[in-house]
């Protein structure tokens, strides 16, 4: 079971400074993909049954992470946000080689290349953001001391 409380350490929010942006575009990607998947789902799932369950499933992903950041549900958004790089790839590289499931696009397909590759980029953004934030003020302290010296 992921625990979904909010992280209790000394850590930064993941849904602030920065954070907030992340948050933000995490929220327009949600919203956008929720509504195509939904749509595609409700209108033509018999096309590409495969493609638009997926598309459905990035929206809710997208959901989940969207939260999970805004409220610091760390375990939460590393699971979900970890979910969408696998997807992403997984879907990506199979819409490019296995033409016949994906029919017409969705998300995650060419790399999330109908969303500008946003969809590829955002995954490895938001993981670096909860590594970011989740070390401890004296480990990042640290670190910075042992770049900069």
């Amino acid at each position: 079971m992921i625990d979904v409380r909010p992280s209790t350490h000394a850590t930064h929010p993941t849904g602030t400074g920065a954070g907030r942006l992340l948050v933000a575009v995490y929220g327009v990607l949600a919203l956008a993909a929720t509504a195509r998947g939904l749509y595609q789902v409700t209108t033509k799932l018999d096309e590409a049954p495969l493609a638009y369950a997926l598309s459905l499933l990035a929206g809710i992903v997208y959901v989940v992470a969207t939260i999970a950041l805004a409220r610091d549900l760390r375990r939460l958004a590393w699971v979900t946000v970890g979910f969408e790089l696998v997807g992403v790839l997984v879907v990506g590289t199979l819409s490019l080689v296995d033409v016949g499931d994906f029919p017409d696009e969705t998300v995650w397909s060419q790399f999330g290349a109908g969303y500008g590759y946003v969809p590829l980029v955002l995954p490895f953004v938001g993981l670096w953001w909860l590594w970011r934030t989740g070390r401890t003020p004296d480990a990042q302290a640290t670190s910075s001391a042992a770049t900069v010296g």
